[in-house]
């Protein structure tokens, strides 16, 4: 089986739960039964820094599977502000552009050559991540939906740059919440917060089944309207169906 990767921080990792209701992962490796083995490499906690120092463990040969889609999911934990309580994720925008290209550019991906698609981190809703934060004992803090903003921009500027299809988490979960451009960001503990937004993002940073749903939706419009050799619909079963006279002559 070829491989469909899911590389990410602990939104990639969580997605495989199903505890709360409907996870990305398995909803993906539903959809790509029999065509692709989707496997999940999601690493909690990690920044980009950490993860580009990981890839060349977590990734196989061409020789051991070849990898044919791959999704990067990263930079909710770079975001982080700087000088926070805790073990510091933060990597500062330039660092993480840096990080992003050369995950995209790793020697052993491009083996592969995959088809790859970035994820902008979602938007945060800062007084469920501070309210989370204080029950750790935190009171200070440490994620703003604007700083999350730049990081989900510098994501659609590498794509662009590369040619990689974007899928837009940042804008597809701001639509939902009813944002405009020019209007204050919902997430932001300056205005009313947004019930929308709220409701997707369990402790202002992670997920939810609503957000993960979000994911999978726009994830296989992406890859129907845009990469459509791979859409599961056009993909053949890897081994033959069972009454498949044909093949088991």
């Amino acid at each position: 089986m070829e491989q469909f990767i899911l590389f990410g921080d602990s939104i990639t990792q969580q997605s495989a739960s199903q505890a709360k209701g409907f996870g990305w992962t398995p909803a993906l490796q539903d959809t790509y039964i029999r065509r692709l083995d989707v496997v999940n490499r999601g690493f909690s906690g990690y920044n980009t820094t950490q993860a580009l120092s990981v890839l060349d463990r977590v990734l196989p040969t061409p020789e051991q599977g070849r990898i044919r889609l791959m999704t990067i999911f990263l930079g909710a934990n770079d975001a982080r502000l700087p000088n926070t309580p805790g073990f510091s994720q933060t990597v500062d925008l330039e660092q993480y552009k840096k990080n992003m290209t050369d995950i995209v550019n790793h020697p052993k991906l491009q083996a592969h050559k995959p088809q790859l698609i970035l994820l902008t981190p979602p938007p945060i809703e800062e007084r469920k991540a501070l309210a989370h934060d204080q029950s750790n004992g935190i009171n200070v803090m440490r994620r703003t939906a604007s700083n999350t903003a730049k990081y989900a921009e510098a994501v659609r500027q590498i794509g662009q740059e590369f040619g990689i299809p974007v899928l837009d988490v940042w804008a597809a979960f701001m639509k939902e919440a009813g944002w405009k451009e020019g209007e204050p960001l919902p997430g932001s503990s300056e205005i009313e917060q947004n019930k929308a937004l709220a409701d997707m993002l369990h402790d202002g940073l992670h997920l939810n089944p609503e957000g993960y749903e979000i994911i999978y939706r726009e994830l296989m419009k992406l890859i129907t309207e845009k990469l459509p050799e791979h859409a599961p619909d056009n993909m053949p079963y890897v081994l033959p169906s069972w009454d498949d006279a044909t093949a088991w002559k």
